[in-house]
């Protein structure tokens, strides 16, 4: 998801890092990693895992498909808001600080999200969560990069680390239709709890503190700008279709996006140490890495959410049923990822990004043409091909953002991709709804052909991001001066 040539050393704690210029033994590294994947396990299967719960949330709360949809956005789009300040947070203050600061966060608002009893309190609190996710995603890439010296080493962990977030993500639907069918929606959120005292625990045990090689000055402009661009198009997404395109609040709307995202993009310039080091957008390799990432999970979203209602709604399935037809899709990004990470170790991104782009679109060609009776192995079979192009494409795109940045700016080279990821969430969920939205059981399967014929035009999108990859310099840009 190629890596840094080099990554700082690993500073030692007071308890757990080995002596100063010590490397970190083979079986430490690798218990590091894990202990970082049970963490990004949970951040991923909490962007998914809800999908499948809706709409028995939306019957229990009274909600109608534009609230539901805040339910997950609310989630992905403070996360997506947040990532770079954890990533710079961990960078100056300790990387394993901000890590357990994060899993305890995450733990509080899964407790305060399985107890709302509002539409309200439940999108505030899959807020608050989005904050302790930020804290987990971009950190645990840093930790994983800054344990791991060897390039060849450190590629084969990351497409672990990228298989199992590409198996949390796709496995939601599935955790989350047995949860719901057993004990009911709030379930969804009780079962964090365990994985959050488990990950404390084993964080506490086993994986040194790090930080970036200098401490960046914080950014509080460019952080509320961010959060307020990120917000406020996805607010118009959701919202627009209900209240019209053309309406006085959604021209508004549009109006404080663009504006908030001009002054995001000067501000930025400005700065000596910015939030986001928009001159890396220069290089073609990293932006289409970038954008991949965002088409990529507008992909993922858009088929989860548009499988979840039209099995529910519109064929009647159970949740446990609906969860269990996207098995195919987890089996598919499970077993592809660490062969992603592992080929593009050897021979590049281009390949791997190829594979992932011809089996995406693949698979949204296969329901482009959705009806009310389109059989079970057409459905089984595009969702096969859906999660063999998200399990390829996620190490290549990682793995090139990374190499896009200086080593000692790892948290924030993480922070960046992970943006874009859920950036392609949020939109891929408000897409998806807004084409679905108001529509009868009856009509919904014709209503979200245009979603699939998006998932296919997202993997047509990846390959010229393979194209491009081909002309990628093997080398990592040099740090900005002091």
């Amino acid at each position: 998801m190629n890596t840094p040539a080099a990554t700082p050393p690993v500073t030692p704690a007071a308890t757990t890092a080995p002596p100063a210029g010590e490397p970190l033994g083979p079986r430490r590294r690798w218990t590091i990693l894990a202990v970082c994947a049970l963490s990004m396990f949970l951040v991923g299967l909490d962007t998914t895992i809800v999908n499948v719960a809706l709409p028995e949330i939306g019957r229990g709360l009274g909600v109608d498909t534009r609230g539901l949809e805040w339910i997950v956005d609310a989630y992905t789009v403070v996360l997506a808001g947040f990532l770079v300040v954890s990533g710079a947070l961990a960078d100056r203050f300790g990387r394993r600080r901000v890590f357990r600061c994060g899993l305890v966060v995450f733990g509080l608002a899964s407790l305060a999200c399985a107890l709302a009893p509002s539409l309200g309190l439940l999108v505030a609190a899959r807020a608050v969560q989005g904050i302790g996710a930020s804290m987990l995603s971009p950190v645990a890439l840093a930790i994983v990069v800054n344990a791991m010296p060897d390039p060849r080493e450190r590629a084969r962990a990351i497409g672990i680390w990228a298989s199992v977030f590409g198996l949390s993500m796709a496995a939601g639907p599935v955790t989350g239709g047995a949860l719901v069918e057993a004990f009911g929606w709030r379930s969804v959120f009780w079962v964090n709890a365990p994985v959050i005292g488990t990950a404390l625990v084993l964080v506490a045990v086993f994986v040194p503190e790090s930080r970036g090689g200098r401490a960046r000055r914080l950014d509080p402009a460019g952080q509320v700008l961010l959060t307020l661009a990120l917000g406020v198009t996805v607010a118009v997404l959701i919202e627009a279709p209900r209240i019209g395109w053309t309406s006085p609040l959604t021209l508004a709307g549009c109006a404080v996006a663009a504006a908030s995202t001009a002054a995001f993009v000067l501000v930025e310039l400005r700065r000596p140490e910015p939030l986001m080091d928009l001159g890396l957008f220069r290089r073609p390799v990293f932006t289409m890495a970038v954008l991949g990432a965002v088409a990529v999970f507008v992909a993922l979203n858009v088929s989860l959410l548009l499988t979840t209602l039209y099995l529910q709604h519109s064929r009647g399935w159970t949740p446990l049923a609906a969860g269990a037809a996207t098995l195919p899709m987890a089996l598919g990004a499970t077993l592809c990822a660490p062969r992603a990470g592992s080929l593009t170790g050897r021979v590049g991104p281009r390949r791997p990004l190829l594979i992932a782009g011809a089996f995406t679109a693949a698979g949204g060609l296969c329901l482009v043409n959705l009806d009310q009776d389109t059989g079970l192995p057409q459905l089984l079979t595009a969702y096969l091909l859906i999660g063999i192009g998200f399990g390829f494409a996620n190490a290549p795109l990682t793995n090139t953002a990374v190499s896009g940045l200086p080593p000692a700016r790892a948290g924030v080279a993480g922070a960046i991709t992970s943006t874009a990821r859920q950036l392609g969430a949020a939109v891929g969920i408000a897409v998806a709804g807004a084409l679905v939205a108001h529509v009868s059981d009856d009509r919904l399967a014709q209503a979200s052909r245009p979603g699939w014929l998006l998932v296919t035009c997202c993997g047509l999108f990846l390959l010229l991001v393979a194209r491009a990859s081909r002309t990628a310099a093997p080398r990592t840009p040099s740090p900005r001066p002091a």
